[in-house]
């Protein structure tokens, strides 16, 4: 069953949580009255001199809490002056920088709805998500890399867009666009006097639309409230040590980066330190600059920053400990760390349901380096076969799971059958659990693939993939990337006499298109023919095994 959420001018069909879940979150206290903008305002009250810093080659800043709290106030009043009142759908999409920061805070104790857009989205993401959350004002640079924000409003705004506040290059941003939306500079914000009394809100309003891609060609909305939030953010804050910060390469506007980098943080008072573009050399650089760690995040991170020339035994004695998720850990990796002093975990999730599993530094190496952990506390984690039916330690099947922070939904209501009538979460993942509880992701029943901690849907590649001159069919896979984790392999079925492309000629394609460029192809294969179900729907699984030399090449069939 679903329930109906009126925020502003949009109502989501949000998942029915079973009433005897409900009950137990609650008499347990995952579930309360408190809401994000409380956190927050609480904890820069408690801790006006925790220290944030931005590093940067072009926009570096150090400040405190104290400084982003009278900033985030005096955007929230910027943006009720201009019309945009407390339950208004907010998006922005900014690098980390300051002014990320300050959103965050902004429109959490605002009591305005977040909706972060990772700064890599390009035109046609940018444009799907504004529609589709209906958002009332956009926060954003005039243009970042190869992403032209001022373009993308004024060719491509939604009705319910009345406001753009562009922060960086603001010579021309004051006055309307040709969609009507007014545009106002960042700097405006300083004009506007500190906001007092914040609003009180319902914890059981929308808080976060969180747009990550997944199997669908569109990016998907997960709706998370109030009490899924600062659930996740109770288990984010036991994995962090209040004072050992760690320079975090994550973008803030995903959900990896909003939790680990911004939120949690948040949540314990702790100091933050973000980099703005991911340069292993100026990370490493920063590091010891600032006594600091690194490497957490997606596996990336880490490895990125023990291949570099740069890195030294000072830089290790920073990472005791680093934290990894969001995108396939190979064990070597945690053999690699271990041989310089560093102790890793993993741990498994998703934006639907952020904290699944996680391992403890405690756990043997073994555990540490090769499974995902054990379920989160309040968690709970079911090993299904193709039938629904429960399977035993060792027996690989779908990954169901549920907890107090579990998302409620999706802003599209077609895609809440991933939930069912007893409140699991239906996550595509196969895993399999060991006898001691700790679970071990193996494959995907879902059709996405996690580049360095992002999110790639095949669907969306494929679809953008057609039209290529002499294309037959195509299917994008995950193929092993010693940095990334995975990266998207582009299987072509080309018609009979015509040649193959080149990587270069798919990027072409591809870049007419429209398609973001992180989710181009990195690798390009042509097979005779696929393997194929009895159905003849292609067999990715079999695709995959072969890209990770499990399986041999596929060939075309013989016989009729």
């Amino acid at each position: 069953m679903e329930r109906a959420s009126p925020i502003g001018r949009r109502r989501w069909r949000q998942r029915e949580v079973p009433s005897g879940i409900e009950e137990r979150y609650v008499e347990s206290g995952w579930w309360t009255e408190a809401t994000l903008g409380e956190m927050v305002g609480d904890s820069f009250r408690a801790h006006p001199g925790a220290a944030i810093s931005v590093w940067s080659r072009t926009r570096e800043w150090h400040g405190t809490y104290a400084d982003i709290d009278r900033e985030a106030r005096r955007l929230a009043s910027l943006l009720t002056a201009r019309g945009i009142v407390p339950g208004d759908v907010v998006a922005f999409q900014l690098p980390n920088w300051r002014e990320a920061i300050v959103s965050f805070a902004a429109l959490a104790m605002g009591g305005y709805v977040l909706v972060p857009i990772v700064h890599i989205y390009g035109r046609k993401e940018v444009g799907f998500i504004l529609e589709q959350s209906g958002a009332a004002a956009y926060i954003s640079p005039t243009a970042y890399g190869h992403v032209d924000q001022v373009a993308i409003v004024d060719q491509a705004a939604p009705d319910s867009l009345r406001l753009h506040v562009v922060v960086g290059d603001e010579g021309d941003a004051a006055g309307q666009s040709p969609a009507g939306v007014q545009r106002v500079p960042w700097s405006e914000v300083e004009a506007h006097a500190v906001l007092e009394e914040l609003p009180r809100v319902d914890p059981r309003q929308v808080a976060v639309l969180a747009y990550t891609s997944g199997t669908t060609s569109d990016p998907k909305g997960v709706i998370h409230d109030h009490r899924s939030l600062l659930s996740e953010l109770r288990h984010m804050a036991s994995m962090l040590v209040p004072d050992k910060p760690n320079l975090m390469g994550s973008p803030v506007t995903h959900a990896t980066g909003m939790i680990g980098a911004v939120l949690g943080p948040f949540k314990l008072g702790c100091d933050i330190h973000l980099i703005d573009r991911w340069d292993p050399a100026h990370a490493l650089e920063v590091m010891l600059r600032a006594g600091i760690g690194g490497g957490t995040g997606a596996s990336v991170f880490l490895s990125s920053l023990l291949d570099h020339p740069d890195f030294t035994p000072a830089h290790a004695a920073h990472m005791e400990r680093v934290g990894l998720g969001g995108a396939p850990v190979p064990p070597a990796l945690g053999e690699r760390a271990a041989a310089l002093g560093i102790k890793i975990i993993r741990a498994y999730g998703s934006t639907e349901h952020p904290s699944t599993t996680g391992g403890r530094f405690e756990d043997p190496a073994d555990v540490r380096h090769c499974t995902d952990g054990r379920a989160m506390e309040a968690v709970e984690l079911r090993i299904v076969d193709d039938d629904g039916r429960d399977v035993g330690p060792g027996v690989a099947g779908e990954i169901l799971s549920r907890g107090p922070e579990l998302c409620l939904g999706y802003t599209d209501p077609a895609l809440n059958a991933a939930f069912d009538d007893e409140g699991w979460y239906h996550t595509g993942d196969v895993g399999v659990l060991d006898a001691r509880g700790c679970l071990t992701i193996t494959d995907r029943v879902k059709d996405i693939i996690i580049r360095g901690g992002e999110n790639v849907s095949a669907a969306e590649v494929e679809a953008a993939l057609h039209g290529l001159p002499g294309l037959a069919e195509v299917a994008v896979v995950a193929a092993p990337d010693a940095r990334l984790g995975e990266h998207a392999c582009a299987v072509l079925r080309m018609a009979t006499g015509v040649a193959s492309p080149s990587l270069d000629d798919l990027r072409e394609h591809l870049q007419t298109r429209g398609l973001a460029r992180q989710k181009w192809p990195e690798e390009v294969r042509t097979v005779a023919d696929f393997p194929r179900t009895a159905s003849g729907k292609i067999r990715k699984v079999d695709l995959r095994a072969w890209l990770r030399g499990e399986a041999p090449e596929p060939r075309m069939p013989e016989g009729p």
